[in-house]
């Protein structure tokens, strides 16, 4: 089959690969009929997730059609069409069964590797790297989905794959970003990203009851789409100092909540915090560049919730303790527990409450790959998400 492969940083090749086949009774094979490139695969494109090994097949965001399953899968049957969630779970371990499907403790089998990093470890995941499980991802013809009875969503609505394929992954995200603020009726929220998962924060804050909700970016194109589409306030922090919008926009006393939709490598406009993260970052002495965190910890009101749900892989300096915990601030944060989702989101689709497409920039073919990362990581062509057809 053709797969889109890792070959280094900043080098992905469409290539064939050997077909994917069942290697456990509770496996289902998915021959993939859309499939996207998320921010966070752009984090192994610069290679700042370690453990990526020369020839691994990307991609967490994938649905299509089962033509294959093992002797164990009860829920799905041959020709079902499914939304695969990115992370891989079990079902039945404590984590599972409390919903917390992102951290199931019995899908990563290189476990051992993440908790030298992590102290423990999360869930695998499609398509990104071995400290996750090593799985291969959906940037393919097909794929191997384990615990293929917990995870895949059947679809069993006349909807096209450009409003489903998102609940793999961005859409719960955004929206799980946007439940973690706790919003009351009323509340202001500022969410740092403009991009897919920043978007659907933005419109899931609105659906949650927010009155105000404010996007932070510097690329034009997409905070019109947050303002005209998802019907954002906006600040273009290369134009305009963010702590004094953000003053002024809510009457001096700061958002209820802030989301961090940007995560590990976060641009600044100026300063010397961003120098001195991008000199760490280059030397691998700092994994991850948090200055949009960081801003949203100090511009959040006194006793607010800040979301992280922007992809981080490791560890952060200059982190403002200070005020965090002077401040009696919360930090809430998660890969998304997608599986938990999917079905309510599924609903909100069906009933016209969000139509997640909008997001959507560029179509192109599998084979298009390599040309779509670097359209993706240079903002070219008002780029704001690429869908795959393989």
């Amino acid at each position: 089959m053709r797969a889109n492969t890792w070959q280094g940083r900043q080098h992905v090749t469409v290539q064939d690969v050997p077909d994917p086949r069942i290697l456990n009774a509770q496996d289902a094979i998915v021959r993939i009929t859309s499939t996207a490139i998320c921010g966070s695969d752009l984090h192994l494109y610069h290679g700042y997730i370690p453990t990526m090994k020369k020839g691994d097949v990307l991609g967490h965001e994938f649905m299509g059609e089962v033509v294959e399953v093992g002797p164990a899968v009860r829920n799905l049957r041959v020709g079902d069409r499914v939304v695969v969630p990115f992370p891989i779970a079990c079902g039945a371990c404590m984590a599972c069964e409390r919903g917390l499907y992102s951290v199931c403790e019995n899908s990563n089998p290189n476990a051992g590797i993440a908790e030298k990093i992590m102290g423990y470890s999360p869930a695998g995941i499609f398509g990104y790297s071995h400290l996750l499980g090593g799985y291969a991802g959906g940037q393919a013809e097909y794929a191997r989905v384990p615990f293929a009875d917990v995870g895949p969503l059947k679809i069993e609505v006349d909807l096209p794959d450009e409003q489903l394929l998102f609940l793999s992954d961005i859409l719960p995200t955004g929206y799980m970003g946007a439940e973690l603020c706790d919003i009351k009726p009323g509340d202001t929220i500022a969410v740092w990203g403009a991009g897919p998962v920043g978007l659907f924060a933005i419109a899931s804050a609105y659906l949650l009851g927010a009155k105000k909700v404010i996007a932070i970016d510097r690329f034009d194109y997409r905070l019109r789409k947050a303002k005209d589409q998802a019907g954002a306030e906006i600040i273009n922090y290369e134009l305009t100092p963010v702590a004094e919008a953000l003053r002024e926009m809510t009457a001096g006393r700061g958002p209820d909540a802030c989301i961090d939709a940007v995560g590990m490598e976060a641009h600044h406009a100026s300063g010397l915090i961003y120098g001195y993260d991008r000199a760490k970052q280059a030397t691998r002495t700092e994994s991850d560049r948090p200055d949009a965190l960081r801003e949203a910890i100090m511009n959040v009101r006194n006793g607010g919730i800040v979301a992280a749900i922007g992809a981080y892989g490791g560890f952060i300096d200059k982190f403002p303790m200070g005020a965090f915990m002077n401040r009696s601030l919360t930090m809430k944060s998660a890969q998304c527990h997608v599986q938990k989702y999917m079905r309510p989101l599924l609903e909100r689709i069906r009933k016209g409450e969000i139509d997640p497409s909008f997001v959507i920039t560029h179509r192109m073919r599998l084979d298009d790959a390599p040309r779509a990362f670097q359209l993706f990581r240079e903002k070219q062509d008002e780029c704001v998400k690429v869908v795959l057809k393989p």
